[in-house]
């Protein structure tokens, strides 16, 4: 193995290895999405408490007593504080705990010449280097000059040029954080 080689694959296990654990911030920052699937628990009330439940397709659930409630682009924190105050004209100071069990919703793709194309979850903080280990690393036809990023952002489609050389060489702010239903190309 070649000293730059090397090197890379030593900077990229760094990555992986400071990013195995969800940052507690990322969590107190997540929003539902579509598809996710929620526990919800109301403490001493089994009859209001739900073991799994989808966000359906246009961001709703349904609870027990309260009908749909808007889930999708709020917390975990904001839909527990919602069902807590809604609770509250049927049950005396109501507790209610919010858990994500599958955030389904929280998907990037990855196509081209990578060994492992397809969809991802994105569980964690993620950035694409990241994302290239996840997907197995390059194969030997791919141009890591070419590498583009689509992003919808405020229902514009974004297109961003991932500079891998430029990373590789130290310059890991270039290293972009991934966000949901980002596709990633390598030609």
């Amino acid at each position: 193995m070649s000293e730059i080689r090397r090197t890379v694959f030593i900077v990229l296990m760094a990555l992986i290895f400071l990013s195995v654990s969800v940052c507690p911030a990322l969590a107190r920052d997540y929003k539902i999405g579509i598809g996710d699937i929620l526990k919800i628990t109301t403490w001493k009330e089994p009859d209001l408490s739900l073991d799994a439940v989808q966000v359906r397709r246009d961001g709703k659930i349904t609870f027990p007593l309260l009908d749909d409630l808007q889930a999708e682009g709020i917390s975990t924190v904001e839909l527990k504080k919602n069902i807590e105050k809604k609770l509250a004209d049927f049950v005396e100071a109501p507790t209610v705990t919010v858990t994500l069990i599958n955030p389904v919703s929280q998907r990037y793709y990855i196509l081209g010449e990578v060994k492992a194309v397809g969809e991802y979850p994105l569980m964690k903080k993620l950035t694409v280097v990241q994302a290239f280990a996840l997907a197995k690393g390059f194969t030997e036809w791919a141009s890591k000059d070419e590498i583009i990023l689509f992003r919808k952002e405020n229902n514009k489609q974004k297109v961003i040029k991932i500079d891998y050389s430029d990373i590789v060489k130290g310059k890991l702010g270039k290293d972009i954080d991934l966000k949901a239903d980002d596709i990633i190309i390598v030609p």
